[in-house]
């Protein structure tokens, strides 16, 4: 399958040691199957940072799952467990990822995630309503975390 990066620079080589903290699935390397994704992604960072618009893309065999050879976490869905998943690396005041799998795939959280973040830990909301409002308005779409050596090492680049 092809996955696809989007930034405001053209990746030649995966770095880890790069990734943001605080992110959806913790310190990693983020890709979609869906190119418009990360075009918005890119278009998004060109407004944050400068630069210009890129997406590189990389073909992944998915098979790789499935065959043992990672520990890979997916989450099907918008879940109470994808959200708990979710408020603890946004959350955790190291930055730090909090598990071991190799990759991790599940939805992508409401990009006013800090907000819904602000009102659960002041009390204004449940964690139930947390929940609710972290989905993504536009309609699910999901994302794939590759986070640790092992995994980045699947990739080719194209």
């Amino acid at each position: 399958m092809k996955l696809y990066h989007g930034s405001n620079v053209f990746i030649e080589q995966i770095d880890l040691s790069k990734s943001k903290p605080n992110k959806d699935f913790g310190r990693a390397f983020y890709l979609s199957d869906l190119r418009f994704q990360a075009e918005e992604m890119a278009a998004f960072k060109v407004d944050f940072l400068g630069g210009s618009l890129a997406v590189t893309e990389f073909e992944f065999d998915e098979a790789v799952l499935e065959s043992g050879d990672l520990k890979f976490k997916r989450f099907e869905g918008y879940t109470m467990d994808w959200a708990k998943f979710i408020y603890n690396h946004r959350t955790d005041p190291h930055g730090r990822t909090l598990h071991d799998y190799d990759i991790v795939y599940g939805p992508i959280a409401n990009d006013r995630i800090g907000l819904q973040i602000a009102n659960f830990q002041n009390g204004y909301i449940s964690f139930e309503e947390f929940y609710r409002r972290i989905q993504f308005m536009k309609g699910i779409t999901y994302q794939y975390a590759f986070c640790t050596p092992l995994a980045i090492s699947k990739l080719r680049k194209l």
